[in-house]
This record gives C-alpha cells, sequence and structure tokens, in this order.
C-alpha cells in the first residue's frame, strides 16, 4: 500500500510500506477514505510527537472509510463504513485498529465529514464530561475558538451538555463565527481583555490548549471548584500562579491528553461519545466544521494551512 511518511528533510514522501496485518490486539483492518488534520500532525513532523508504540511512524490520529477485515463476531462487519480513533498511521490507503477504537459513520454522513469526528470529538467529550464533570447550567471557557477542538467543544458544551460558553478568538470574524457555532461570549485575544472577560464570566470548566504568561491570572478568575484543563502550551510553558486560590477556591489544574490513553480507556471515551452524542450529529443539530478538503498530495500545503492558523475547524485530506 501507499502512505505519506516523513523523510530526514521534514518533508512529506508518498511510497510503498508493506501492507498492515491484522492481529489479536489490532483487529480491525480500514481501507482509509479520509484523514483529518491535527496540531499533533505538525509536532510529529517536527520530531518532537512520536507515535505510541505499535502505531505507523506516519501521521493521522482520525480517518473514515470501509471495514476490509474485523473479527467474524464483532461488532462490525465487512464493508461497514466506520470512522476510527488512531495511535498514528492515518496518512495512508490502509491501517488496523483496535475493535474499540473503531466507530460507525452517523448515518447521513460521508467519509470526509466523518474523518473529522474521532480525535476532536473524543478530545472534546473526554476533557468536557470525563475530566471536567460539567454540568448543566455551568460557565465553560475555551482558548481558541475557531479551531477543529474549539468548534467541537463549544458544540457539545451548548448543545448536549447545556452550558453558558465563553471563547476566545484570533479576530471579530472568528468570534461572530464562534457565535453561529453556539459560543454566548467571544474574546478577541488581540483586542480584548481576557482576564476582565472571565472575571465578568468566571468559568466553572477551562479547556487550555495555549497556555503561555496570562494563564495563571485566568485561572485565577475562576469559581470555587474550578477546573482548569491544560491540553498544550503553544502560547509558552511558563506562567504565574497564585498557588494559594487552588486551596482556598478547591480549584484543579489538570493535564489531560488523549494519545497517550490505553485502548482500553479510549474504547470506553468512543463508547460515550457515540451514546451521548451520535444523536445530536444523526439528527443534524450540528456537525464536524470542515475548512478545506484536499487530495493527500497537496498534505504539505495542508499542513500550511494549520501552520499559518488560517483555519476554521478542521482540514481533511481524501484518499
Amino acid at each position: 500500500m501507499k502512505a505519506t511518511c516523513i523523510d530526514e528533510n521534514k518533508n512529506f514522501v508518498w511510497t510503498d510500506v508493506p501492507d498492515p496485518v491484522c492481529h489479536d490486539e489490532f483487529n480491525v483492518k480500514i481501507r482509509i477514505r479520509a484523514c483529518a488534520l491535527n496540531r499533533a500532525d505538525l509536532m510529529q513532523r517536527q520530531g518532537i510527537y512520536a507515535p505510541p508504540e505499535g502505531w505507523p511512524l506516519w501521521p493521522g490520529l482520525e480517518c473514515a472509510g470501509d471495514v476490509l477485515e474485523c473479527p467474524e463476531n464483532g461488532r462490525f462487519k465487512v464493508g461497514d463504513k466506520v470512522c476510527a480513533l488512531l495511535g498514528g498511521g492515518g496518512y495512508a490507503e490502509q491501517v488496523v485498529v483496535p475493535e474499540g477504537m473503531v466507530m460507525p459513520m452517523p448515518k447521513g454522513f460521508d467519509y470526509w465529514e466523518a474523518a473529522g469526528i474521532p480525535e476532536v470529538y473524543a478530545t472534546a467529550y473526554l476533557n468536557l464530561k470525563i475530566v471536567g464533570e460539567i454540568r448543566q447550567g455551568e460557565t465553560f471557557f475555551i482558548n481558541g475558538g475557531e479551531g477543529g477542538l474549539g468548534i467541537a467543544t463549544i458544540q457539545l458544551a451548548k448543545h448536549v451538555f447545556g452550558c453558558k460558553v465563553i471563547a476566545q478568538v484570533a479576530s471579530d470574524e472568528n468570534g461572530e463565527f464562534c457565535k453561529g457555532v453556539g459560543a454566548d461570549v467571544v474574546n478577541n485575544r488581540f483586542k480584548d481583555d481576557l482576564v476582565k472577560t472571565l472575571t465578568e464570566n468566571p468559568p466553572n470548566v477551562a479547556i487550555d490548549p495555549v497556555g503561555g504568561p496570562l494563564m495563571g491570572k485566568c485561572i485565577a478568575t475562576m469559581p470555587y471548584r474550578g477546573r482548569w484543563i491544560s491540553l498544550a502550551s503553544m502560547a509558552g510553558p511558563e506562567t504565574v500562579l497564585d498557588v494559594n486560590l487552588l486551596w482556598r477556591k478547591n480549584l484543579r489544574v489538570i493535564g489531560s491528553t488523549l494519545r497517550s490513553r490505553t485502548p482500553e480507556e479510549k474504547a470506553a471515551i468512543l463508547a460515550g461519545l457515540v451514546k451521548e452524542v451520535y444523536p445530536a450529529f444523526e439528527a443534524r443539530k450540528f456537525a464536524p466544521y470542515v475548512h478545506k478538503v484536499m487530495p493527500i498530495a497537496e498534505v504539505t500545503e495542508a499542513h500550511a494551512i494549520l501552520e499559518r492558523g488560517e483555519n476554521r475547524g478542521k482540514v481533511v485530506l481524501t484518499i
């Protein structure tokens, strides 16, 4: 089969690799029709985010396609249309996956649309429901509302969990876009005072892939038993935090990743996603917002779109 590998100069090369083989743990083979990009792919290309053991070396954390092989008495049959959460290997024609990390495609969805579900919606569901323990009527803050994860968290927080949503964005246009998705309050990072906005709208739960110097001041705005969830540090790894606030307010500052979790943990997350979120997908209350669909041959330009921060929602590659 063909896969998009990364050479020693960090360039993409569409090349022949051995066909994947099912075994006891990785027991579902998928013919990939589309895969979606994530910022972790950019990190992997730079050599700073290696795939977990047992997964292919080329990038790709989510895909949609058709089942080629599966357990005889399992949840799927050959020919089923599915989407899957991957530890790597989505930039290719085929992949083998543990059955628990495979989901049916929502009814009415196409491959390019379903490819944008597994990683971001699993991350959103994990951190809102399981890590953040979000409750109806609480206030939620997402730092970076216009990206794929931001859109997914806004949709779930608003339309599944019934929360007030605050979103930090990079422009007024993106702010209007996020309001259309479901945000109640938006903050332009280049014009508005985020600490003031959060002081006026104290978040019970925050998901933050940005970090940086402002993070400590933002955590200080949280109410009693607030939960601040750190996913990355795009604005830098250092901040100043008054730790007295942690015990005075019973605050929790939590580091969270999806990729490093066990297949069993991921299977439980995806099962919850199918149970609680798929009904909204299939009723078309919301869907993954796809910024652009491109052929796999244009993967370098697809990465450049993410690097330049031009995308609202997902960039998807078709194979």
